[in-house]
């Protein structure tokens, strides 16, 4: 959701009370913005998402203030098309396919780039669970209960727009900091408004939609971004990396909870073996940097 970290020692619960906050807020966001899919569709739903996030993080970072340079704005319009893309791909991936099995798919992207990092041979034990992982989530395991084919490969290919997400915001926030997200956001926003009004027109400013879409855009991106800064600034990295392995975990419980999404004992063992292979290279690699706002 942010640029990167600047890490202090943890001194309190509150960090790691912060970070389980916001990631829990995020899939609570995503539960509530798959209701609006009926109404306004995955894109429509994507474009309120950004846009209202977008608003709410220039309200209270005023990103005006910090002016981007000449050099790095090629990197900030990459970090914000990439932002457009990874959540129009997830946005369409939850209209086929659970939510905990949809962040599972797409957290193979920061887990790619984790791994990629490093030499070590321990990297392709990780890669070989996470790839397990991916099969156990596939529709050719699944007789009774299989996932939609195009759902998955939506959520693989968000991954891989995750990981080209790290690069580029690495590249931007290491001028912007913080508000590297506010602009980013901003981007995302203005790329991905015409698909949702192409998808659900005059809807998208429906008073009913709109108080759904405040909520949507609060919880997925205003109150995750908070907590999340609480919890960088006093956080070790790699404790950082090993907490936000649970978000697959978290994305299952909230669908459970949200959406009553029911996965099978094989789905439930695919999302362990990635959440494992993440874990696994957050503790011998650089973990990840924070999920994209």
């Amino acid at each position: 959701m942010t640029s990167m970290p600047v890490i202090k020692p943890v001194s309190a619960p509150l960090p790691i009370a912060a970070l389980l906050g916001a990631m829990v807020s995020i899939q609570i966001g995503a539960a509530f913005a798959k209701g609006l899919f009926p109404l306004v569709g995955a894109q429509g739903t994507t474009a309120l998402r950004l846009v209202v996030g977008a608003l709410m993080l220039a309200a209270v970072l005023r990103p005006w203030r910090v002016r981007p340079s000449k050099a790095v704005w090629p990197w900030l319009i990459a970090y914000g098309v990439t932002l457009a893309a990874l959540n129009l791909l997830f946005y369409a991936a939850l209209e086929t396919i659970p939510l905990g099995i949809a962040v599972a798919l797409e957290f193979t992207g920061p887990l790619l780039v984790a791994t990629l990092s490093s030499r070590r041979g321990s990297d392709f034990a990780w890669v070989a669970l996470a790839v397990a992982g991916i099969v156990l989530l596939s529709p050719l395991v699944h007789s009774r209960q299989a996932l939609d084919p195009t759902g998955v490969m939506l959520a693989l290919a968000a991954g891989g727009f995750w990981a080209l997400y790290i690069v580029f915001a690495q590249k931007a926030g290491a001028e912007l900091g913080g508000q590297t997200t506010a602009y980013g956001l901003a981007i995302a926003a203005v790329l991905a408004l015409p698909f949702g009004v192409a998808e659900a027109g005059p809807a998208l400013v429906a008073p009913s939609i709109l108080a759904g879409a405040l909520l949507v855009g609060l919880f997925s991106s205003a109150l995750p971004f908070w907590l999340e800064m609480v919890a960088l600034t006093r956080m070790p990295a790699r404790l950082y990396g090993t907490l936000t392995c649970l978000e697959p975990a978290l994305g299952a419980l909230a669908g459970f909870l949200f959406l009553h999404e029911i996965l099978t004992g094989l789905q439930c063992l695919g999302v362990a073996a990635v959440i494992a292979a993440a874990f696994g290279a957050t503790m011998t690699n650089k973990p990840p940097v924070p999920s994209p706002g």
